[in-house]
C-alpha cells in the first residue's frame, strides 16, 4: 500500500530513542520530509546519522525541543517549515510521568505532568494548524497508551491526562474536519522500550520476584503471548498518520497484542 506520505513534510517529537524513533523511522523510509525533536542534542544528532544511513533518506533533521516550553515548540515548528515549507504531519509525543499511586505525589508533580502530557500536546497542535490548514489538510496522531481503554495499577498521573488526550482528539476531530485535518490517538501496550523495562524493573522491586519472573507473566497475559516491538507500533502509527488514510479520526485505538479487554 503507497501511504502517499513521499515528500511530505512531518514532524515527530520525542524522537532520539523508543516509540518516537521508530515512528520516525518508519517516515523516512516512506521517502518523507523528517524532522525529530528531543532535548538531548548529542542524541538526536546521532540518532539523524542513523535514520540516513538506514534509510538512505537525506531529508531528515532535527531541533532541540523541551515540550514543556512553548517557545520551544514555536520554534520547533518554524523551523520545520523553514526546512520543508509546511507541515503535514504531526506525530505528538512524550515521555511518560513517574510511576505512582495518588499519595505519592503533590501539586508540582500533578502540574508537571499535565505540562508535559497533555498541555504540549495542545500547544504542538496549536503551533502546527495555520500550516495545515494553508495546505487544505493534515494528520495529527497523539501517542499516549493502553491506558486509553484500560487504566493501569500505580500509573495515576498517565491515567489521568491520557485520558485527556482522549477528549482533546475527539473535539478536534469535531472542529478540524472542515479543514480535512484528521486526529487520533493511539496507545501502546507493552512494546519493548526502555520506560517498559523501568516500569517492569520498578514492579517487581516492589513484588520481591526478579524482573525475568514478571516479565514472563506480564506476557502469558497477552493473548499473542509476548511484547511488541517498536516496529510493530510505528507500523500502525504511520498508517493511521499518512494521507492513504482518509476516512479515520476521532478514534482511541491500541497497539497491545490483544491485551485490554474493554471495549
Amino acid at each position: 500500500m503507497d501511504l502517499n506520505l513521499e515528500g511530505k513534510s512531518v514532524v515527530v517529537l520525542a524522537a532520539s530513542k523508543g516509540l518516537g524513533k521508530a515512528v520516525a523511522t518508519v517516515y523516512a523510509q516512506e521517502g518523507a520530509h523528517v524532522v525529530i525533536s528531543s532535548r538531548q542534542e548529542k542524541e538526536l544528532k546521532r540518532t539523524v546519522e542513523g535514520l540516513k544511513e538506514a534509510t538512505g533518506n537525506e531529508h531528515v533533521h532535527y531541533h532541540v525541543c523541551d515540550v514543556t516550553k512553548p517557545e520551544d515548540i514555536r520554534s520547533l515548528m518554524e523551523r520545520t517549515v523553514e526546512l520543508n515549507g509546511k507541515v503535514d504531519v504531526l506525530i505528538n509525543n512524550a515521555g511518560g510521568p513517574p510511576a505512582g499511586t495518588f499519595d505519592d505525589f503533590h501539586d508540582e508533580d500533578w502540574q508537571q505532568a499535565f505540562e508535559l502530557n497533555l498541555l504540549s500536546l495542545t500547544r504542538a497542535i496549536r503551533a502546527v494548524l495555520p500550516s495545515m490548514r494553508k495546505e487544505g489538510g493534515g494528520r495529527i496522531v497523539n501517542i499516549a497508551s493502553s491506558s486509553i481503554k484500560q487504566s493501569l495499577d500505580h500509573l495515576i498521573l498517565s491515567n489521568t491526562f491520557r485520558a485527556g488526550i482522549v477528549g482533546l482528539s475527539k473535539s478536534l476531530s469535531q472542529e478540524l474536519a472542515p479543514d480535512n485535518i484528521l486526529i487520533n490517538t493511539v496507545g501502546p501496550g507493552r512494546i519493548a522500550t526502555e520506560r517498559v523495562e523501568q516500569l517492569d524493573q520498578k514492579r517487581a522491586d516492589e513484588s520481591g520476584v526478579s524482573v525475568e519472573e514478571l516479565k514472563q507473566k506480564a506476557e502469558g497475559a497477552i493473548p499473542l503471548q509476548r511484547y511488541g516491538t517498536p516496529e510493530e507500533f510505528a507500523a500502525s502509527v504511520a498508517f493511521i498518520g499518512s494521507f492513504a488514510n482518509t476516512y479515520m479520526t476521532g478514534q482511541a485505538l491500541v497497539v497491545d497484542g490483544g491485551l485490554v479487554k474493554a471495549y
